[in-house]
């Protein structure tokens, strides 16, 4: 990996390591907490700087880790120049946020949380923007969504964040499953999971028949994200998040990530019919409808945030042209936004923040009781009006003269007749925010006394309309930035020029109509309003409501229906469904004839058979007497366990004993607080349809084991069988795919078991605080007992075996990787010892002895085989690579050393220490209940009366 690609790969963790800071630093003042906040963000940030040179020449840095090559997936990140451009506002932007959210929030607000959902979200951002590999994009993608739900829902006690933040985790998230299927689709055509070979292959993709599909999905994965119409709605309502949030989802993050999607994916999706009407006609729509909408907007949140969403309109729109000039101008005004958007919301919480209110209607007089404000507002309106020497003036004219030379449906005037319209309308809300907010007379009923805020408020939106003019009285500044991330989405070698005079063009005629018309119509605002109020209109919120209620009316219904409680019915449908999607899968597979012919069977074996079969048909018929159908089980498993041991299979038939002897014993200490019977609760009807099921889900897995073992099939088996010594060190075949080929497997096995142990042990602990409590205390365990529940013989013989099963124990797990045996056989061997222990000498005679908690038992050897496993990679290795020689120490003979000993040792302590806890828990529950325990290793003492035996 070069260097470049290794400051990508900390570029894109940073943040996510960040986020550890805030909640603990919060602990040493708000202030130290902003500052270990804005410290990962700037570090990304200065590295990012250093590799900007490169990719403004043209250069791709690119950077990866490996995970599962063979399935496409890995952590492999690029940069280039539309990658640079968003990453430079993500990270420039948070940097800005961190600073404002520092004087905006209160004190009474959790900073340390929020800074940690900040980072949270500014990582996910990066990896989308960052991702090679469009598996890797889709998971940021929805982490996105995610974590832009917890800020939005910051503010919990406000029934509008807790909405808000359900809406747009549903739009969002829905939108996102589909974009997963259509990036699905275009790694299936071209066959690779990574970017930058997608990208290369715009014609293999857009002369597929699942082009369209593709293009489809994706695009509602984009649309929803950037609030296109009809799924504008969730936007605005994204508002009731605190201010910083807003200012940040806005204009550099969350909203602009549909459109770069779209950017991303131009050189391989557009250029066609179907994205040009799709993508320009969506775009226009909620550019104009947006802009219509914020006009009349009196909550200054919302008229900005209505104008977020007409200005990712004109984006869309500038994209959906197809176009390299539509590209740049695109590019240009992404950055544009980002100026004098954020800038705009940062001046609305101030605002809000010193006046205690956002409606427009008021307040009015600003400018003479917060002239920095005002001089920081209005240039960012200015510009977002599009009025010469602003940023926004520039993209604007770029987007007018795209618009008027561009036909739809062979008209060559509605493009540029609806841009007009929708800049006619942005200059109007724009000079609403100056005139209605700032100008006018001094009130006197302000909620609250209005006044500039401390520098540490105003400084960030300062700094952006610094920004503002800059790039409006001298855009060659942006020239380099606009032409990499312009190349990027193209694909070509442009070399743009941006310049404030284009000449008498159409496009200048059309900018002075928006102005003259927007001023008009700001003039007219009242009477407007008066009329747009009348006017009846569909609610997109209202249509959202009553949609999601009837999709919830209707997934009540039908769970109401298929999830009554009763497991018999689940298991109904589940068996029922695979029964018939396995007979679907045979009599479409065209099954060949068999190549093999049935082997002799010996009558021992016949007869074991037919042994199982009748255990397992009793099992069936007395499985309402308890007692009686666990020894059925206990014969079943031994008759499986000789059935392993014939067929050459001594791992599993070590394992199946030992299994089988742990359980059996555990679900006998269970017994002991059930009722020896069950109740019968299975009408003649329903036991028929359960036999019925039963029988066709047994035949259909018979007919299926029969069809393998009849014919000739290529396995796995020869690989392993040659690679198990020269690979793992190990002539245990079995033993070295545990810990070795599929070691990872094991470990998520074990830690399974061991989040078992301790769940068992949690549900016993809140079992005996409560009504079950309650129950045992009331119920006499001591009638019925036997008066010798720990007699000498049995105590004597556990204590001879005690030691001579320990050394079994090691003995089985040292040859594990030669001879059957193992970590987990041996574990479950001495777990075996210690529970006759228990029998025969009493739970409290042998706690007392007991020298490490179990808990502790699972934990470390969680931890032993997790560390194995990461030392594979300090050797450049996959995880849990197993590595081993061979040692002579004379006289001993040679031996040899495996790593796969200590991931064995890992197994053989979770195991044991799951198995133990389990008992204890168990165990717990009759001492509980009063059941006495004796404190010698018998019953009775000799030494002693037996009035007073050591009992209590």
């Amino acid at each position: 990996m070069s260097h470049g690609g290794a400051i990508l790969l900390i570029i894109a963790v940073l943040p996510f390591v960040g986020a550890l800071l805030p909640g603990l630093m919060i602990r040493a003042g708000r202030t130290v907490c902003a500052i270990s906040t804005a410290v990962p963000t700037f570090l990304a940030l200065t590295m990012l700087v250093v590799l900007a040179p490169a990719v403004l020449r043209g250069e791709v840095i690119q950077g990866e880790i490996e995970w599962l090559p063979q399935l496409g997936l890995s952590a492999s990140f690029f940069l280039d120049g539309l990658g640079l451009l968003f990453a430079g506002m993500i990270l420039g932007v948070g940097l800005l946020i961190t600073l404002y959210a520092r004087f905006y929030l209160s004190g009474e607000d959790p900073m340390g949380q929020f800074y940690t959902y900040l980072l949270l979200f500014q990582g996910a951002m990066l990896g989308i923007v960052l991702s090679d590999n469009i598996l890797l994009l889709l998971i940021f993608w929805e982490l996105t969504s995610l974590s832009s739900f917890l800020l939005i829902g910051f503010w919990k006690h406000l029934p509008e964040g807790r909405q808000g933040a359900r809406m747009a985790l549903a739009v969002t998230g829905a939108g996102g499953l589909a974009m997963i299927a259509g990036m699905l689709i275009l790694g299936n055509i071209v066959g690779s999971y990574n970017l930058t070979d997608i990208l290369q292959a715009g014609d293999l993709i857009r002369a597929s028949e699942w082009y369209l599909p593709a293009l489809v999905l994706i695009l509602l994965g984009a649309f929803t994200k950037s609030a296109q119409f009809p799924f504008h709605f969730w936007l605005p309502h994204a508002m009731a998040a605190p201010t910083p949030v807003s200012a940040y989802l806005h204009s550099a993050t969350m909203v602009k990530a549909g459109v770069f999607l779209m950017a991303r994916m131009w050189p391989v999706l557009a250029g066609t019919d179907a994205w040009f009407y799709i993508v320009t006609t969506t775009g226009l729509v909620t550019m104009v409808l947006g802009a219509l909408i914020a006009l009349f907007k009196d909550d200054l949140k919302a008229l900005l945030a209505f104008s977020t969403v007409s200005h990712l309109g004109l984006l869309t729109m500038l994209l959906g042209f197809g176009t390299q000039p539509a590209a740049v101008a695109a590019v240009f005004h992404i950055i544009n936004h980002l100026t004098f958007k954020a800038a705009l919301f940062m001046t609305a919480g101030i605002v809000d923040h010193e006046t205690h209110t956002r409606d427009i209607k008021r307040l009015g007089g600003l400018r003479h009781l917060m002239p920095i404000t005002f001089l920081i507002g209005t240039v960012a309106a200015l510009s977002m009006a599009g009025i010469p020497l602003f940023n926004g003036f520039l993209s604007k004219e770029m987007m007018l003269e795209e618009a008027s030379h561009t036909d739809w449906f062979n008209s060559p005037y509605a493009v540029p007749i609806m841009a007009t319209i929708g800049a006619l309308l942005s200059v109007a809300y724009s000079l609403r925010f100056i005139f209605h907010v700032f100008l006018g007379p001094v009130r006197d009923d302000y909620p609250r006394k209005p006044h500039d805020p401390p520098f540490g408020m105003w400084a960030a939106p300062a700094l952006l309309t610094v920004l503002v003019i800059a790039i409006g009285v001298a855009p060659f500044l942006a020239e380099g930035v606009v032409t990499s991330a312009a190349n990027a989405v193209t694909g070509a070698d442009l070399h743009p020029h941006l310049k404030i005079w284009h000449g008498v063009t159409p496009a200048l005629w059309m900018s002075i109509a928006a102005v003259v018309g927007g001023a008009i119509l700001l003039s007219q605002h009242r009477l407007l309003e008066m009329l747009w109020i009348a006017l009846p209109r569909p609610e997109a919120k209202a249509i959202f409501d009553r949609l999601v209620a009837a999709i919830v009316a209707a997934a009540r219904s039908i769970s109401e229906v298929s999830h009554n409680g009763a497991i018999s019915r689940y298991l109904a449908i589940f068996t029922i469904t695979s029964v018939g999607l396995g007979w679907f899968a045979y009599s479409s597979s065209g099954l060949t004839a068999p190549t093999r012919g049935l082997l002799p069977v010996p009558p021992v074996v016949a007869v074991g058979w037919i042994m199982l079969i009748v255990a397992t048909i009793s099992v069936v018929t007395m499985h309402h007497h308890r007692f009686r159908a666990l020894v059925l089980i206990g014969i079943i498993g031994l008759t499986i366990s000789a059935g392993f041991a014939y067929l050459s299979a001594p791992d599993l038939a070590l394992t199946q004993i030992s299994v089988e002897t742990v359980t059996i014993m555990l679900l006998l200490l269970a017994l002991h607080f059930m009722p020896k019977m069950t109740p019968k609760e299975s009408s003649s009807g329903l036991k028929l349809r359960d036999g019925v099921i039963a029988l066709g889900a047994g035949g259909g897995v018979a007919a299926l084991a029969y069809a393998f073992l009849m014919r000739d099939i290529e396995t796995i088996s020869d690989y392993h069988l040659a690679n198990s010594y020269e690979g793992g060190g190990g002539t245990n075949v079995v033993n070295v795919i545990l810990v070795d080929f599929r070691g990872y497997d094991t470990f998520g096995e074990i830690i399974v078991l061991g989040i078992a142990g301790l769940v068992i042990y949690a549900v016993m602990h809140a079992l005996l605080d409560g009504p079950a409590a309650r129950r045992l205390k009331n119920t006499d365990y001591s009638q019925d007992r036997s008066r010798d529940r720990h007699p000498m013989m049995m105590v004597v013989v556990t204590r001879v075996l005690m030691p001579i099963a320990i050394v079994v124990g090691v003995y089985i797990f040292l040859r594990g990787h030669n001879q059957p045996g193992g970590g987990f056989v041996a574990g479950l061997v001495i777990a075996i010892a210690l529970l006759m222990q228990y029998m025969a000498s009493g739970f409290a005679w042998t706690q007392e002895r007991k020298r490490i908690e179990y808990h502790m038992m699972i934990g470390l050897g969680i931890v032993i085989a997790g560390l194995t496993g990461v030392g594979a990679w300090l050797f450049d290795r996959p995880f849990l690579t197993s590595a081993y020689t061979y040692i002579h120490l004379p006289p001993i003979e040679e031996f040899e050393l495996a790593t796969a000993m200590l991931f064995d040792l890992g197994v053989f302590l979770t195991v044991l220490g799951a198995v133990m806890l389990m008992l204890y828990s168990l165990s717990r529950i009759a001492r509980f209940a009063g059941e006495t325990v004796n404190v010698g290793p018998m019953d009775y003492d000799p030494g002693e009366p037996a009035q007073d035996k050591a009992e209590r």
